[in-house]
Order: structure tokens, then C-alpha cells, then sequence
């Protein structure tokens, strides 16, 4: 094996990082203990919040919004659509595969559909509706199913770098990641930004390797999926930020510039994108709702529960999963463990903070991500409680 390699695993003695050890043996004794009781308080609170709203069925199931009967069971409604953002996003696909521009028509259509147009960020990029159209119904489900093909092969490369229990980590590791992209292949959901774009960062995240002073990583592939992903949903923004702070942070300075750059030119991007929406806004136009309504852990686990395959779950086994899934990289003895537990918290931390019930699809951005983590679960607690001092196997008796 390759430096380059052990010390994208973070065990290279030369990187700093010891093969035995992990980011939670750092701890003392005593932050360990604290670190402990909040997650038992955290796991054992998300086994109590909901992880949908009150009255809705699963929205992965049908209508994000609609009646329901006493005990649930979604109420067909004949000549209305599954989903009215589903419904808005095809329409424009249509109108594109027409030949139609996007932007004669989008402002009006939405209007028309008593959608906000105001904020201008109400209104999607025009990148996947332009994709979607070129590729059609057929072209949509081949393109599905590579990316899904795409996630799991880079995931099953990036998992056999693991030095300990390879074969263990790397099929269980993998079997979770198609768990986590097979949702990609919802074909009623093919027109949703936050399906491919989710996608996209699950795909970039297992093609990168951090490197150190510009030596041992690879980053470009990732880049390229990555601007890709930014171009269909602004909200792969905060990846790309924490790719490049982790490019800097290890001296990786063409890197860090690269992904800096990505922020500008997507900068420049939404800029021009708002100005032209804008021409078209009147000032009869409402407001749309706020985004900043605090939901707390329910809006983090909602999220990720109801934009994944975790739905299918009762609530007090889902929550739960999904805050072991986000712990679990911590065990990875990896920078790119300490990565992907940043990227998975950071997103919980926004969703908690924003979105609203209706905005539970947010969820498919980081969810085809977060899979992985939970494999690396075990070690992670493992390291917890011996950074605690708790012993976890009983010594044999000495006579």
C-alpha cells in the first residue's frame, strides 16, 4: 500500500495521525464522558420526536400534502397531481423539450400556480429542467441508474483502502451506500433538484481524497461532479465550502483555490440568475413563507427520514439511525471520517435551523451520504468509551 494511501487513511506516522488511534481517543477522560451522555441524550431523543408531520403519510409514498383517513391511509384524489412542486418542475421540462427558454415562462408559470416568485431564489435553477428535457423519460432512468452504479463502485473502491476488517467494512460499508442511492431510481421523482444533487455529493464525497501540502490526494473528479451538483441545487454550497476549508487546512493551496473558485463563478451564477427572474417579479407578487422557522431535531431527522429509505422505519428506529449514522464516521481512522461527520452534522445543524415541513426533500442532499457512516458506528463508540475509561471486555480472572 501506498503513502499516498495510508495517509488518505490517516495512518501514515508521517501525517500525524497513529494507526491505533482515532479523533475520539483524543479525548480526556472527561470530555469523552461528557461527548457520551450527550450522545445517549441524543439518541435517546430522536427514538421520541417525530420524524414526519402530524397527519401526512410517507411523501416518497404520494402527495407530500392531502387527506388522509383515520387511521392514515392516503385518500385518492382523482385528476389531482401526486405533487405540485413534481408537477410545477415537469411542466417545465415540457415546455423546454418544446422549445420553449426557460426563463419566457417560469416566472408567469409559478405566478399562475400560486407559487411564490419572491425571494427570487424561490425560483429553481434552470440546469436540470435543460438535462431532464435533453435526456428524456428514458434517457432520465439510464442516467438514474449510472449514477446509482457510479456511487456504489467509487464507494466499494473507497471502502477497500480500509486497512482493518477490509472485507467486513467494505460490503457491509457498500451494501449501506446502495441502501442510501437506490432512491435515485424514484422515477416520479426524477424532476427533483435535490435527487440528482444529492447524488452528485455522495459521488464527488467517494471520489475525493485529501491530500497534504499538495501531495497523496486526488480532488478533481470531485471538483467536476461537485460544480455539477452546485449548478442543479444551490444547496450543495455548504459541501463545497467544507471542501474547500479542509483543502486549506491541510496546505493543499491549488485545491483550496480550485473549490474557492467554484464558490465565485456559482456566486456570479446566482447573481445573474436573480437579476433575470427579477425582470419578472410585480409588486403584487407575496412574499413567500420563511425558511428560518427552528423545527429543531425533528427538522434533521424529517429530513433524511423521509427523503430516504430509512421511511420505511418506525420513527424511534429511524431517528436513531440517522444520529448513529452521522456519529459512525468518527470511528473511520481517516480525515475523510472527520469529513464526512462535519458534512453530515453541519447539514442536521441547517436543517434544524431551516426549512419547513414542506421543505422535507432537502433531506435527499446529504441522505445518499450518510449511509456509510453508520458501519463505523461500533468502532466509534468502541473509541468513546475506552477514551472514557469504560472498559468494554471483561479480563480474564487471575488466580
Amino acid at each position: 500500500m501506498g503513502n499516498d494511501v495510508l495517509d488518505t487513511a490517516g495512518l501514515n506516522p508521517s501525517a500525524g495521525e497513529a494507526s491505533s488511534g482515532g479523533w475520539l481517543t483524543r479525548l480526556s477522560p472527561v470530555a469523552a464522558r461528557l461527548v457520551l451522555g450527550l450522545l445517549l441524550a441524543v439518541v435517546v431523543a430522536s427514538m421520541i420526536v417525530p420524524t414526519n408531520k402530524p397527519g401526512n403519510r410517507s411523501p416518497w409514498l404520494g402527495p407530500v400534502e392531502g387527506p388522509v383517513d383515520a387511521s392514515g391511509k392516503a385518500i385518492d384524489t382523482p385528476g389531482q397531481p401526486y405533487d405540485e412542486d413534481i408537477a410545477l418542475y415537469e411542466v417545465a421540462i415540457e415546455r423546454i423539450a418544446r422549445g420553449e427558454h426557460y426563463y419566457d415562462f417560469i416566472v408567469a408559470e409559478q405566478r399562475a400556480r400560486d407559487y411564490p416568485v419572491n425571494p427570487g431564489i424561490a425560483v429553481r435553477l434552470p440546469t436540470l429542467a435543460y438535462i431532464d428535457a435533453w435526456l428524456g423519460r428514458t434517457g432520465q432512468l439510464v442516467a438514474a441508474i449510472a449514477l446509482m452504479l457510479a456511487i456504489i463502485a467509487v464507494w466499494w473502491r473507497r471502502l477497500g483502502e480500509e486497512p482493518e476488517d477490509r472485507g467486513r467494512i467494505r460490503r457491509l460499508g457498500t451494501a449501506l451506500v446502495f441502501v442510501g442511492a437506490s432512491l435515485g431510481l424514484n422515477r416520479h421523482y426524477f424532476a427533483l433538484h435535490e435527487l440528482w444533487a444529492g447524488g452528485l455529493v455522495a459521488l464527488s464525497f467517494g471520489l475525493h481524497r485529501i491530500g497534504r501540502e499538495g501531495k497523496g490526494g486526488r480532488w478533481l473528479a470531485a471538483w467536476l461532479v461537485a460544480a455539477l451538483a452546485l449548478a442543479i441545487r444551490e444547496h450543495t454550497l455548504p459541501y463545497v465550502l467544507l471542501m474547500a476549508a479542509f483543502a486549506l487546512w491541510q496546505r493543499n493551496w491549488r485545491e483550496g483555490a480550485a473549490w474557492l473558485l467554484l464558490v465565485a463563478v456559482f456566486g456570479a451564477g446566482l447573481w445573474w440568475h436573480l437579476s433575470i427572474v427579477a425582470q419578472d417579479v410585480l409588486p403584487s407578487d407575496r412574499h413567500g413563507p420563511p425558511w428560518l422557522v427552528l423545527r429543531g431535531m425533528t427538522g434533521w431527522l424529517a429530513n433524511v427520514v423521509q427523503s430516504s429509505n430509512l421511511r420505511w422505519l418506525p420513527h424511534f428506529l429511524a431517528g436513531p439511525a440517522v444520529i448513529l449514522m452521522a456519529f459512525g464516521w468518527l470511528g473511520w481512522r481517516s480525515r475523510s471520517g472527520l469529513f464526512g461527520f462535519l458534512l453530515c452534522a453541519g447539514y442536521g445543524i441547517a436543517f434544524m435551523v431551516a426549512g419547513r415541513w414542506d421543505n422535507f426533500y432537502w433531506g435527499a442532499m446529504i441522505a445518499p451520504s450518510m449511509f456509510a457512516g453508520i458501519v463505523f458506528a461500533p468502532r466509534a463508540l468502541a473509541q468513546l468509551l475506552a477514551a472514557a475509561g469504560i472498559e468494554t471486555t471483561r479480563k480474564p480472572a487471575v488466580n
